[in-house]
């Protein structure tokens, strides 16, 4: 039996694709059975040709790299850098792991060499592959930083040992300081001192009338009682650095002229050398002369105090050791020099004494010794500045003359020269600092200029100017702060050089030490 409104219906819902496509608008291959629900519950779930066992078929035949989505987030640590950290062992289990390992070592070998370079220079611990050489890159293990993330996993407390480590080694913490720490916290915490300023101009300039112009003379020594002695010409003043009060200390006449003065270490008594060989002692605080004593055949132009003991130097080539507790002009002749003697200095311990004289010579006496035990010959000009270091025993400095220029240290300990540095100009006087391990220099020909030196780095530290003739007098006040020169231009010029010993700074300019031009007599 023909049924054919079933069948028209059959045909158009199954055989008509192309009528059912436009009237819906279905997308080309799309049936109208796909837009029923009851479809799939129509068909049989256990035939080979279910729509249902061909999904489950194919979704287990898919690749395992593709990914699913959910409606929850899980993280995947596949993608984490977990290494770059030091949590992961690293022990790769693929050639390709192995691959990016190296690459991403190489990657911060070459930064890691770079700061190394800068921090420690190249200081390589094995050597470098050729594939490196030809790279110009290091070895890997010195290209890598002390705390490399290569050496330690954070997460493991297994503490290590290193191989051909001791048995009382410690292991290495990985919190530890590496040098780069140390050196960057070492300068954060200490910061570099500054550099101590020193003025460059006198705070106070005395005018001194008729001082000599005579490299081989003495005429400028400070006391313990801070009283400035001065000789001008044939007369002796004192000028009271408390006070600023002048005082005329005696006058030798029209005969004869002062060539040199030395305060006793007390400070109470003052020895004068004259021009025609005597040496006077005078009472500073009577203005009276205790005693005259002879010896010398001509001017005695430098003196040294030692204790009770006063030794002068003359151009008659000897030095003469005088005992002021007895009546002889001397006690002792000392022969050796065989020109004027023009430098005289006693050690802080008074145990030796050095001599300076025209002959270019450097001696060294004991207290007992009529003979040199030390001769230095180094020096090509005339000895006159000596200077003792108060801070080491046995170290001497000295300067030469216009053909010399030097300055060279001494151990007279064991009789052998130290060091020698060219000023470029005469050197006509040397004293050391008693607060800070410092010197200073004062020069003439040809820059007539005062320099002050770092020992032993002998850095300069100020160049002073302001004579305009050659500074050939020098002496250091009490407190050992201020430096008093004298030129041939006739005037005194008092500096600030050396730190006090406790503040380390500079003296004060206060009352009687303030900026001012003023006569001497």
């Amino acid at each position: 039996m023909d049924y054919p409104m079933d069948t028209a219906g059959d045909i158009g819902e199954n055989g008509d694709h192309s009528r059912v496509a436009r009237s819906l608008n279905l997308p080309a291959g799309m049936s109208r059975d796909s837009l029923h629900l009851d479809t799939i519950a129509r068909r049989s779930w256990q035939g080979a040709g279910s729509p249902m066992k061909q999904m489950l078929g194919a979704a287990s035949t898919s690749s395992p790299t593709r990914t699913s989505y959910s409606d929850r987030f899980i993280p995947s640590r596949s993608s984490s850098n977990l290494s770059g950290f030091a949590l992961l062992d690293r022990s790769p289990s693929g050639a390709n792991i192995a691959q990016s390992n190296d690459n991403r070592e190489d990657g911060g070998a070459a930064y890691s060499m770079l700061l190394r370079s800068e921090l420690f220079g190249q200081e390589a611990s094995s050597p470098a592959t050729p594939v490196e050489k030809s790279m110009g890159i290091g070895s890997r293990d010195s290209m890598r930083s002390p705390k490399s993330p290569t050496k330690r996993n954070l997460f493991r407390f297994k503490s290590e040992t290193k191989p051909n480590a001791g048995a009382n080694s410690m292991p290495e913490s990985p919190y530890a300081l590496t040098p780069t720490d140390s050196a960057l916290s070492g300068a954060t915490m200490s910061p570099r001192k500054a550099p101590r300023k020193i003025a460059r101009s006198p705070y106070k300039v005395l005018d001194a009338p008729a001082l000599q112009d005579d490299f081989y003379l003495n005429l400028v020594d400070w006391s313990s009682h801070n009283v400035l002695a001065v000789g001008l010409g044939t007369c002796v003043y004192l000028w009271s650095a408390c006070t600023s009060k002048v005082t005329k200390l005696c006058d030798l006449g029209p005969t004869d002229s002062v060539c040199s003065v030395g305060w006793t270490q007390r400070g109470t008594y003052l020895a004068v050398g004259t021009n025609l060989g005597e040496v006077q002692l005078w009472d500073a605080t009577k203005c009276r002369k205790v005693r005259t004593m002879g010896g010398h055949r001509t001017r005695v132009g430098t003196l040294a105090w030692s204790s009770h003991i006063l030794s002068s130097g003359s151009r008659d080539r000897n030095i003469l050791q005088r005992d002021v507790r007895v009546a002889d002009d001397f006690v002792s002749k000392l022969v050796g020099h065989k020109s004027e003697v023009c430098g005289l200095k006693w050690s802080y311990d008074d145990r030796e004494l050095a001599s300076g004289g025209n002959d270019n010579q450097l001696f060294v006496w004991n207290q007992q010794s009529t003979q040199p035990v030390v001769k230095f010959s180094e020096h090509t000009a005339a000895v006159k500045a000596i200077a003792w270091s108060p801070h080491q025993h046995g170290l001497l400095a000295s300067g030469g003359g216009t053909a010399d220029r030097c300055i060279r240290f001494w151990n007279s300990a064991t009789s052998t020269p130290l060091n020698c540095y060219d000023t470029g100009s005469q050197v006509c006087n040397l004293v050391w600092s008693k607060n800070v391990n410092e010197l200073v220099s004062t020069h003439g020909y040809s820059q007539n200029q005062i320099i002050v030196w770092r020992y032993p780095t002998m850095s300069k530290l100020a160049t002073l100017t302001g004579h305009t003739m050659r500074v050939l007098y020098l002496a250091i006040s009490p407190d050992g702060q201020t430096i008093v020169t004298g030129a041939g231009d006739e005037t005194l010029r008092f500096w600030n050089v050396f730190p006090s010993p406790k503040s380390q700074n500079a003296v004060r300019d206060t009352g009687v030490w303030s900026l001012g031009r003023t006569h001497i007599r």
